[in-house]
């Protein structure tokens, strides 16, 4: 295990790769020696670690972006400090200093003939953070693949380094269940030939993508990718030919997936790009085919969306959400928020947002899609979008809803 002691100091910020990228043996050796070091504030985005969540050390406090993966233990307990900024924002936050920043913790490529290291399949926010970063420490991965596009880092500008050969930390593989099937169906009816999707990871999303099979020419801009990519791309359905930019090319930030698609995703047409070229409105704007696909925690009757939390707990993020669905539907296409009607005996249609967080305007919301169909809402007065968030609301829920509504009118 390294010595971190020698480049970390009391009161720094440390901040390092989310998902697959994560540095693991590095950040855990920070868990283990922080006791010795001193206070530390750190900066993780989505993590499966629960050497960070579980039993966290006193002395570590960590800030997110969201309460993704594991994050949502910590704060269930009150223990995870939340930025709420867009995924846009991020780049810009690092360069003021506003987020965590003097040590970097990175998983990397072992050097190529020139003595560089690719930052593989976990650009995103770190590779916008790196430049603004003093003190940078590797685990340089023999199994971390070479990634189209994907920023590299000179080994000279590495403080220190470990050297590992290890499998890259995967995400839990999960089926739709038939609800995320049906929701799927309706979300895949929205969406044309030639269209540039963006859409997340999990079993929706990944629902979605098998409902999209019969497709033509789709494109894909997108902060993160899944395994169902490859199979798209394989289909011959994700070709990307007809995107106004990066044509022929899917283009993400991170791969969140398993080793399936961590040992194909280097020789396939994927460009990894840092979340100043991925979420930048400025880009956004020229993707006019773009159809956003995302997912809620919560819509009220007038359409607007909470994403972030579930009660007290944060078990989402504003991230990319809104970059994306306000760039579909002022600019590009179309924007989808897709979800299941209910959870449990709980309506996720509510009269108002009962969490308390408005991730997404309603003014950004083209479509809302349920197991019970398809709320179109663009053009629409409020009472029309009531009556239409109603029409797919659980039907045991729909006569509650109606009750709010009229008194809301009266």
């Amino acid at each position: 295990m390294i010595d971190l002691r020698p480049h970390i100091r009391a009161g720094s910020g440390v901040r390092w790769n989310q998902a697959g990228a994560e540095p693991t043996p590095l950040v855990n050796a920070l868990v283990e020696q922080v006791g010795e070091i001193g206070p530390i504030r750190a900066f993780a985005g989505l993590t499966w670690n629960r050497a960070v969540t579980h039993d966290p050390p006193p002395l570590l406090s960590v800030t997110s972006y969201g309460g993704l993966g594991e994050l949502s233990t910590l704060s269930k307990h009150g223990l995870l400090d939340v930025v709420p900024c867009h995924y846009s924002a991020l780049p810009r936050l690092f360069a003021e200093g506003a987020l965590p920043s003097d040590v970097g913790l990175l998983q990397v490529s072992p050097p190529d003939a020139t003595g560089n290291c690719s930052m593989g399949i976990g650009v995103d926010y770190i590779a916008d953070a790196v430049e603004h970063t003093p003190v940078l420490i590797a685990e340089i991965n023999r199994q971390m693949p070479v990634t189209r596009g994907a920023p590299t880092i000179p080994l000279s500008r590495f403080t220190a380094t470990i050297g590992t050969d290890r499998p890259l930390l995967e995400a839990a593989e999960r089926r739709p269940d038939e609800v995320e099937r049906r929701i799927a169906r309706h979300v895949a009816s929205l969406v044309r030939d030639g269209d540039t999707i963006q859409i997340g990871v999990g079993t929706l999303p990944a629902a979605v993508l098998f409902a999209l099979e019969s497709h033509d020419d789709l494109g894909m801009h997108s902060g993160m990718i899944a395994d169902d990519v490859l199979r798209l791309i394989d289909k011959g359905v994700l070709t990307g030919a007809r995107k106004e930019i990066d044509t022929g090319m899917v283009i993400t930030g991170t791969a969140i997936g398993t080793s399936k698609l961590y040992e194909r995703v280097g020789a396939m047409p994927i460009g990894f790009r840092p979340a100043s070229y991925t979420h930048d409105p400025s880009v956004l704007v020229r993707l006019r085919s773009l159809v956003s696909i995302n997912s809620a925690i919560e819509v009220d009757l007038t359409g607007q969306v909470g994403a972030e939390r579930r009660g007290r707990i944060y078990a989402g993020a504003v991230a990319g959400q809104t970059d994306f669905t306000r760039a579909a539907s002022l600019t590009g296409a179309r924007s989808i928020i897709a979800m299941r009607a209910a959870r449990e005996s709980e309506s996720n249609i509510k009269a108002r947002l009962e969490y308390g967080s408005v991730t997404t305007a309603r003014a950004d919301v083209d479509f809302v899609v349920t197991e019970f169909g398809i709320a179109a809402l663009r053009g629409l007065d409020l009472g029309g979008r009531a009556r239409q968030l109603i029409s797919v609301a659980a039907p045991e829920h729909r006569e509650e809803l109606e009750r709010a509504t009229h008194s809301r009118r009266s």
